[in-house]
């Protein structure tokens, strides 16, 4: 492992803010949140963003805030979809990195230390990781390459959002485009304009769980989501965005468990 860690002076900005929309998720929150608890690198802050959900989440996310001064609760007031509650949440930040995950995931203990550490060392402003993909089947490992750019990422998207993290010292804060689905494959894209490759750590540092109700869970749905970032995103031409579309069928097609 190349690099050594930069953290923060004591009772400085945090040096990661990393940034979790909830909707309806009461029942998962808490392991999300113990999981950024549990790191090994305490500089962070998390930010909880309620987008109007009507379980109870805005209580967890009190109970959590009460728990630990690095949590933070913010509301949307109303539903206005993830995109726009991690941007909320990017609005908010204070820290350099910013790193998201989402409500029904989890992150292991070591992710935040080993992954600056390798993104630092290989100069990177943004970077992402292995994971272990949980199903009702088992679990799978998601493996990554140690290095993409943006063509490449046209073609498959290989960056698990629950993964990524982004150097606002390098890039300044670069929003979600407000999209319904694929709004972080979009974002990706829209860093790699701003620079030359992601670093990949290929190490499972992360817990996707799969659910029924997950916007990711339909393929069909999610192949609709990335047409629309290359049609109206990327205004690539149809050509284009089929040949695109075909690597990421193929690419989806290698990875399933």
């Amino acid at each position: 492992m190349s690099g050594e860690l930069l953290l923060g002076p004591e009772g400085s900005d945090p040096l990661v803010s990393v940034i979790v929309p909830v909707f309806n998720a009461a029942a998962v929150l808490e392991r999300a949140a113990a999981s950024v608890l549990a790191q090994d690198m305490p500089d962070w802050e998390l930010l909880l963003i309620d987008d109007g959900s009507v379980d109870a989440s805005a209580e967890v996310i009190e109970r959590l805030a009460a728990r630990d001064p690095r949590i933070r609760g913010l509301t949307q007031g109303r539903n206005s979809g993830a995109a726009a509650a991690r941007n909320a949440g990017l609005d908010a930040a204070r820290g350099r990195y910013i790193a998201f995950l989402d409500a029904d995931d989890a992150w292991l203990p070591q992710k935040l230390r080993l992954q600056l550490a390798y993104m630092q060392g290989q100069g990177a402003a943004l970077s992402y990781t292995g994971f272990w993909r949980m199903t009702g089947a088992g679990q799978f490992r998601v493996r990554v390459p140690t290095r993409v750019d943006r063509a490449e990422l046209l073609r498959h998207n290989v960056i698990g959002c629950l993964t990524a993290i982004y150097d606002r010292s390098a890039l300044g804060s670069v929003p979600m485009p407000d999209f319904t689905r694929s709004h972080d494959y979009a974002l990706w894209l829209d860093i790699l304009s701003r620079c030359d490759f992601a670093a990949g750590l290929d190490e499972p540092l992360a817990l996707y769980f799969r659910s029924k109700g997950s916007l990711t869970s339909s393929r069909l749905k999610s192949l609709a989501g990335t047409w629309e970032v290359y049609r109206v995103h990327q205004k690539l031409s149809r050509r284009a965005s089929a040949g695109n579309l075909a690597g990421h069928v193929f690419g989806r097609y290698r990875k399933r468990p």
